[in-house]
């Protein structure tokens, strides 16, 4: 099974974690992504991050698609948050089971590297003197992705949000 939800609630590891989870797994590996109190030695105040949900949501699924086809995973989920996110709340959670660890750490790590990569989601970091929007230094073109000799690359028109 695949989920993916972009949404402004409050992201629970524990949820998205159940729904990668069957007694068919032998490991479920998550991450997700915090917001910090400090950037550079600025102090930030909150996040706010904003998407074009219908192309973020197409994106998610097409990482999916790729992870499935490099991994034997069972089951993925993507959730990434949008609006205010303060600090010490979580941005961002995936959760990727799997019947062995390395394939689901595998999955894991290139699932968040390609999200940043090529799902249209922005932030905006706020900090006690100023803010800043953030490009995600991830987003740049990358060599083509090959599984089992083929090319799993996602589509030619996704290699950034912001790049042609």
């Amino acid at each position: 099974m695949d989920f993916v939800e972009i949404t402004e609630e409050v992201l629970s590891l524990d949820k998205y974690a159940s729904l990668a989870t069957d007694n068919s797994t032998g490991a479920v590996v998550t991450f997700s992504g915090v917001t910090r109190d400090n950037f550079q030695g600025k102090k930030v105040v909150r996040l706010e991050y904003e998407a074009y949900k219908p192309m973020a949501e197409k994106k998610l699924k097409e990482i999916c698609g790729i992870i499935r086809r490099k991994w034997n995973v069972t089951h993925i989920a993507f959730a990434h948050r949008i609006g205010v996110v303060p600090v010490g709340e979580t941005s961002v959670v995936i959760a990727v089971s799997s019947s062995h660890r390395r394939e689901a750490l595998e999955a894991t790590h290139f699932g968040i590297d390609e999200l940043k990569a090529v799902v249209p989601i922005w932030k905006k970091e706020f900090y006690e003197d100023g803010e800043t929007w953030k490009e995600n230094s991830e987003g740049r073109p990358r060599p083509m992705v090959k599984v089992h000799g083929e090319d799993a690359s996602p589509p030619q028109d996704s290699a950034g949000c912001c790049i042609q």
